[in-house]
């Protein structure tokens, strides 16, 4: 077996080598794009267009979204201040977190402003108008995203939805999970299967405190609160 696969690495290196294979080879490329020139020129163009169409729309993305922060800065200012209703809707000569949305809601920008807005509208006490914004956020960021499920959390905890509020909870706790975040999510958690009567399932939040951060300030709690839940099975 191994001579004759040596053989026929020997044939293919003679073929490679061969001057007349390879001229006869290139004649048959030409031949063919010949043949078919206005096949391959239009492949070749849909490609081209596709770069320079991607391209295009990067810079422009990202030129929107530089005018986005530039927007965005007199609303976040009004946030800080507690000015909820003039950070969301403006002040007539700026843009509030809406209009931000609006016209730019396609940036990195834009879609920072839905977790601004859903946050003024949790505020405000309004959980079912910040459920939307919070849905419609997403980023990479550790800290802003699983702040986001657990603010969905609350809020559909606060509509009596708890299914909904659970599953927040538990997408909160596990992204990108830490010590210093995700114990206060799984209490929370634990908290919404206990409303749905899933007694199983909070423990199994409070076990994974117990379990996983032993030295966060929810350990006790989840310690006590399993402990209520075994007692009563």
């Amino acid at each position: 077996m191994a001579k004759k696969g040596k053989k026929a690495d020997q044939h293919q290196n003679e073929v490679l080598e061969n001057p007349e294979v390879i001229a006869s080879g290139v004649v048959k490329t030409e031949e063919f794009l010949e043949k078919n020139k206005i096949a391959v020129l239009s492949v070749v163009g849909v490609v081209a267009l596709a770069i320079a169409g991607f391209l295009l729309y990067q810079y422009w993305n990202d030129s929107q979204n530089d005018l986005a922060q530039d927007e965005m800065f007199q609303a976040v200012y009004y946030f800080e201040q507690d000015s909820l209703d003039l950070a969301l809707r403006g002040d007539g000569n700026q843009y509030g977190f809406l209009d931000i949305i609006e016209e730019y809601g396609s940036t990195e920008t834009g879609r920072l402003a839905n977790f601004y807005a859903g946050t003024v509208y949790m505020n405000k006490g309004q959980y079912r108008s910040a459920i939307p914004f919070l849905e419609d956020f997403s980023s990479s960021d550790l800290m802003l995203q699983a702040r986001a499920y657990s603010m969905l959390g609350d809020a559909y905890m606060e509509e009596a939805d708890y299914t909904k509020a659970a599953e927040y909870f538990v997408k909160a706790a596990g992204h990108k999970a830490n010590e210093y975040f995700s114990p206060t999510y799984l209490i929370k958690a634990g908290l919404a299967y206990e409303m749905l009567n899933e007694n199983s399932k909070a423990i199994a939040q409070y076990s994974e405190i117990i379990d996983k951060y032993k030295k966060s300030a929810e350990y006790d709690k989840a310690m006590k609160y399993k402990a209520k839940l075994e007692a009563q099975s």
